[in-house]
């Protein structure tokens, strides 16, 4: 029975002969994690590297990036740095050509790039909704298309995007980053159905997560208060609650799924926090 040490062979399908938790097993993969700085991206990055994956760190701030590797270097796996702001969409090129010179192979992207600040209705101008396609969509999709030979060069992969539970359900001052997301999502279920068998495709719709883009409400207990209690399972998420999931869709042991979008989300149907915006 083959067990710890599993990762050859087509990284989409399962394996015969693993126990469960070897499912879970990316070894001797190679992974790229955009926004990798922190937050979200660090903690997939450690935790692709905990279950085997050598890793393709990038973010905007390379100091950042060191502490990331130095964990990822912990887990007994090899980390490369590129530096990059991707929304320069040519950008994606280097981080599969860093993938492809360094390790000689690429199983796994997570576009974990993007956000935007919200805004008023009216302060929502068309150039800063095309922005947000273009941060959170665009990048998405360049880093894909980019990434997508080299995976074939392998026999597959696995691509995870995170989108937002602000793509699905509705709050004042989200039109363009909600927008953005739902187009994330549903980018997703039709990459799958163009990249299937051999690459799997699907998303995260995250809920509130603990990380620097929500420091301003887990710095205040009252405004945190309210956005737990607003929360079904009374708590903001942990970026390794995010991490995990990301584990899950990218190994084998999400072997038979792709097009979906995973709400992890604490239970949200509605928004846990009100912007206050007034009506018009």
């Amino acid at each position: 029975m083959r067990r710890a040490g599993v990762g050859t062979g087509h990284p989409a399908l399962p394996q015969e002969g693993l126990l469960i938790l070897d499912r879970f097993r990316v070894t001797d993969q190679v992974a790229v994690v955009t926004g990798a700085g922190r937050g979200i991206g660090a903690a997939t990055a450690v935790a692709l590297a905990e279950a085997g994956a050598h890793v393709v760190l990038s973010a905007r701030t390379e100091q950042q990036l060191h502490e990331v590797a130095a964990r990822v270097a912990a887990a007994g796996r090899k980390a490369h740095l590129v530096p990059a702001d991707l929304s320069d969409l040519a950008a994606a090129e280097s981080l599969v050509e860093a993938a492809r010179q360094t390790f000689g192979r690429l199983d796994v992207v997570v576009n974990n790039v993007g956000g935007t600040m919200p805004r008023p209705f009216l302060d929502t101008s068309p150039a800063f909704l095309e922005d947000a396609f273009h941060f959170n969509v665009s990048t998405a999709h360049a880093l894909t298309r980019a990434a997508v030979p080299i995976m074939l060069e392998a026999g597959g992969g696995s691509v995870v995007n995170i989108s937002s539970v602000m793509g699905r359900i509705s709050g004042r001052g989200f039109l363009a980053y909600g927008t953005a997301k739902a187009a994330l999502a549903h980018y997703t279920e039709i990459a799958a159905a163009d990249l299937a068998p051999k690459i799997r495709v699907n998303a995260i719709a995250v809920g509130s997560v603990a990380t620097s883009a929500l420091e301003i409400v887990t710095t205040n207990d009252e405004l945190r208060g309210r956005m737990e209690q607003g929360t079904p399972l009374r708590r903001i998420g942990d970026p390794e609650d995010i991490a995990a999931s990301v584990l899950y869709l990218a190994s084998a042991a999400g072997g038979y799924v792709t097009g979906k979008v995973l709400e992890v989300d604490g239970g949200l149907q509605t928004p846990n926090l009100d912007m206050g915006l007034p009506d018009l």
